[in-house]
Parts: structure tokens; C-alpha cells; sequence
């Protein structure tokens, strides 16, 4: 077939229309935009250079195959990526749209550069299943890719739309999602689907919808309120991270933290009165750069990249607004995650310790909190990046070792004033040993001022001087101090030796 230069500007031009208008139409009614338009809207304008647009040309409407993958700029960086076209049979999957996706990871593998997934699809369509879904260059390449991929180079993914059946795993392999709210879903089996098997009635909202995933099942890290909201986090997130795991992270302008921040009035003296660990996050920080991460699923636990003096930072922190702070089943998967991304990408870490300890009970215990706090602290362990344990309050029992303690090699663990490190609180201590002569004495005044007295005595024993002077914390700052101090540390340990252990990888306990 010999092509004139009209007739390839009208196959081009069709190609890039996408589906039919009525489809269009409905996209746009649910305050969707065009795969097209998304591109458009994230990557630098005039650096997209597309690849496989006349996948399945010769077919009758199925314009690109329904996905655009090719390569481009963002913020003058070059990333991979790919975007389902919904308009073309909902942007469901057929053996070239495979076979694109395939290709655009790989070749953001080899080139060492982000990977960028705009989704928006119903899944892969049946009537192809035989070409797209079993062979060696089927959907489960897709998955392999991503695989190879993780920790080599970024991996985000903004959700549009539904994410259905096996092509819900395209997210769930990915560092963050940014899910639209009202319109992105993940699942794997259609509503329809499980009334069929289980017998259960339910919406494709309420079992997979962006409320559920980013508050409930910790699938999605960000929810959105429009599509404009989930390009500008994927350039953001982008933004903290090298372009592959050899480099080091972007350096930005340094900025100081914000003028009013108070960090000594942001801690109340009492461990029992609560206080917001982002409020202290943020004034610690370069003002404005704290970027959190899954700030809708355990709470009591407050993560996110940021800036020290320009460079960057990950933040963990317990955050006792939320169940006490205390650690949680999901709360150690949380930070687990996020420690072996930064890890990963050479992203030094910080950990602000406010932490009662892990949560006891027959409920967390049937739900398995040893082994998730055992993954936790496998990560903590495993991460050679810099990392430095502040003990802004407490640090209790395992908390300690979840926080990077002393004994999992930080590169400082700095105390402040106030910071106490014991096995455990000082009334669940003189509870837990005087608890028979306690219930002993009768006279209410006595049995009063013998607890006192035994909490005091308890309180001299781990007196945080003491600690510094058995050098268990490597330095005692005043709040004021702390920022300071922490450029200095991390500036120090920025060329550290990262060696972990003489193995191939460890036996994780998931």
C-alpha cells in the first residue's frame, strides 16, 4: 500500500482523534479529558514523540490500539509513558495495545529514565484474550517489566478511570498512585462479576473507588479532585526523585523553614496531650516542600518527601493525633514501603519518633502485627541510605527499633530535651512490676504516693542524660537547634559506604 502525503495525514489525523465522538461526549460529561489532552497537560509542550500510532491501522475502529505510549520532558527531565485512550472500547486491552505497553516500560528500563502510567481501561477484551493474554509477549510481560523496573527506575501512575481485573495490577506495581476521585476505580472482579461468584451486592465505587483505596486498602496514595489535581502530583512526585537509582536526588534552591514555626511550643509536655506531627514536619522543613504521601490511610503514621536546605529529605513520623501513634498492622506497611522506596532512589531518611510502640491484642495479633512489624524493621534494617532517628518525645519498646534505633546503624540518633527511651511508659512500668503491692495498699493517700515515688524513680533511670552519657543517643538539641543540626549530619553522612549484607536478598517477612 504506497501512501501520498494526504492520504498519511488523514490516517495520522484519524489515529489521534481517538473514538468516535458520542464517546467523547460521555468522557467529557464525567469531567474526563482526552488521553491526548493528559499528555498534553503533563509533559513539556512540544516534547512528546510518539510511538505505535498506527498500531492496528488496518483495523476498523481501533484508532492507536487505544493506548499512546511514546517519550517526553517534564520539568525538562525525559520520562517514558503511556495513557489509555477510554474512547477507543473503553480503553480496553488487545495484543498491540500489549505489546506497547510492553515496549515503552522497556524501553524506560534501558534508558534509565521515569516511567509514567496514565490509565483509564476496562481491561483486556475478551474476544483477543488467546493473543494478548498467555504467551511470552502477553499481558503478564506487562507485570514482569514492572517488576524488573521497581527500584530501578520511578514508577507513577495517575488513575482516570477503572483499572479492571489484571490491568488493576499495573497501579499496584507502581511507587504512588493518584486516583480522581468519582471516576477511578481498581478491582478485580466487576460488580457484576462478584454478585455472580460470592453473592455479594455491591458498586464498583463502593468495593474499589478512590475513597476505598486511598483510606481503606492503602492501594492509592493520593486522592484527587480533578485530573489537572493527579498530573500535578505525578510532576511533583517526580520532582523529589532521581531519574534511576544510580543518580542522586535533585537539588533545589535552599529555603528556610517557615518564620513562625515554634517547634518547642508544637510538643506538649505530657505524653498524654496529643500534637500534629505534620504541623511539626512542616516547620522543621524547607518552607512549603513536605510533600505526604498516603495521607489517608494510617494516620498514625505521617511519611513524605521534603526538603533540608534544599536537599531531600524522607520523612517518617508517628503522629499521635491518631490512635496515640501507637504502630498498627497497616501503619508498619505503610512505613515499610516508603522506607524501601527512599532507599531505593538514595533518598536520605528521617525518622521523628513519638511512638508508644506497636499495638497489642488478640485483634492485631490475629491479624499477624509480629509479622508486619517484623517487615518494618526489616526495612529499617536493610536501608543504607542516611538516616538519622530524632526522638522528638517517646520512644517505647519496639517503637524504638520500628524508628531507627540505635542498634539498626543510623547515622546519629539525636534526642531532644524532653525525649525519653525506655521499654515502656513509666506508669505501664511501675504497673507492670509493683502491680501486686500496689492492689496491697489500702490507705488511697499511700498507695498514691508510692506510685509517685516509683514513677519518679523510674523516670531518673532513663533520664536522657544518662542515655547520652552511655551513648545511646549521640546528641541532646533544643528544638531550635534541631534543623540545624540535621543539614549538618546528613550533609556528612552524604557519601556514606552502602553495604549491607553478603547475600542476594533476604527472606522478607511478608
Amino acid at each position: 500500500m504506497t501512501l501520498d502525503g494526504e492520504a498519511l495525514e488523514q490516517l495520522r489525523k484519524r489515529a489521534r482523534a481517538g473514538g468516535a465522538d458520542k464517546y467523547h461526549a460521555a468522557n467529557a460529561a464525567k469531567g474526563k479529558l482526552f488521553a491526548r489532552e493528559r499528555v498534553a497537560l503533563l509533559v513539556d509542550e512540544g516534547s512528546f514523540v510518539e510511538d505505535g500510532l498506527y498500531a492496528n491501522a488496518t483495523a476498523d475502529g481501533l484508532p492507536a490500539d487505544g493506548v499512546v505510549t511514546g517519550t517526553a520532558t517534564i520539568d525538562g527531565r525525559p520520562v517514558c509513558l503511556m495513557a489509555n485512550d477510554s474512547t477507543v472500547k473503553a480503553g480496553s486491552w488487545g495484543a498491540r495495545t500489549v505489546e506497547k505497553i510492553i515496549r515503552i516500560i522497556e524501553r524506560a528500563y534501558t534508558s534509565s529514565v521515569p516511567m509514567v502510567y496514565l490509565v483509564d481501561s476496562a481491561g483486556a477484551r475478551i474476544t483477543d484474550q488467546v493473543e494478548l493474554f498467555p504467551g511470552r509477549r502477553g499481558a503478564g510481560k506487562i507485570f514482569w517489566n514492572q517488576v524488573r523496573a521497581s527500584g530501578s527506575i520511578p514508577q507513577v501512575c495517575a488513575l482516570f478511570g477503572p483499572s479492571a481485573a489484571g490491568g488493576a495490577y499495573i497501579p499496584a506495581f507502581c511507587d504512588v498512585v493518584a486516583m480522581v476521585d468519582g471516576n477511578a476505580s481498581m478491582y478485580l472482579g466487576s460488580d457484576r462479576m462478584v454478585e455472580m461468584v460470592t453473592g455479594e451486592k455491591t458498586t464498583l465505587e463502593a468495593m474499589g473507588g478512590a475513597k476505598v483505596h486511598c483510606a481503606e486498602s492503602g492501594v492509592g496514595h493520593f486522592l484527587c479532585k480533578t485530573e489537572a489535581d493527579a498530573l500535578d502530583v505525578v510532576k511533583r512526585y517526580l520532582s523529589y526523585l532521581p531519574a534511576n537509582w544510580t543518580q542522586a536526588p535533585p537539588v533545589a534552591p535552599a529555603v528556610a523553614a517557615p518564620e513562625k514555626a515554634d517547634l518547642a511550643a508544637l510538643v506538649p509536655a505530657s505524653e498524654r496531650q496529643a500534637f500534629d506531627m505534620r504541623r511539626y514536619v512542616k516547620g522543621l522543613l524547607d518552607e512549603g516542600s513536605f510533600f505526604e504521601i498516603q495521607a489517608l490511610w494510617a494516620k498514625e503514621l505521617t511519611i513524605g518527601f521534603g526538603r533540608l536546605d534544599g536537599e531531600v529529605v524522607g520523612v517518617v513520623g508517628n503522629n499521635s493525633m491518631f490512635k496515640g501513634g501507637v504502630l498498627f498492622v497497616d501503619s508498619a506497611d505503610k512505613a515499610t514501603r516508603f522506607v524501601q522506596l527512599c532507599d531505593a532512589f538514595n533518598v536520605p531518611l528521617l525518622f521523628l519518633s513519638d511512638v508508644p510502640g506497636f499495638m497489642v491484642g488478640s485483634a492485631v495479633e490475629k491479624q499477624g502485627i509480629i509479622r508486619h512489624g517484623a517487615k518494618m524493621i526489616t526495612a529499617i534494617s536493610e536501608a543504607t541510605v542516611p538516616k538519622i532517628c530524632v526522638v522528638v518525645r517517646k520512644a517505647y519498646g519496639a517503637g524504638l527499633y520500628a524508628m531507627a534505633g540505635p542498634g539498626f546503624e543510623p547515622d546519629a540518633t539525636i534526642a531532644l530535651p524532653t525525649a525519653k527511651i525506655a521499654v515502656m511508659g513509666a506508669e505501664a512500668a511501675v504497673n507492670a512490676v509493683y502491680a501486686n503491692k500496689i492492689a496491697a495498699i489500702e490507705d488511697e493517700a499511700a498507695r498514691a504516693a508510692f506510685v509517685a515515688a516509683k514513677r519518679e524513680e523510674y523516670e531518673r533511670d532513663i533520664d536522657i542524660v544518662r542515655l547520652a552519657s552511655e551513648l545511646v543517643v549521640d546528641a541532646i538539641v533544643e528544638p531550635h537547634e534541631l534543623r540545624a543540626e540535621l543539614v549538618r549530619r546528613f550533609a556528612a553522612a552524604r557519601n556514606k559506604e552502602r553495604h549491607f549484607s553478603r547475600r542476594r536478598h533476604g527472606v522478607t517477612p511478608v
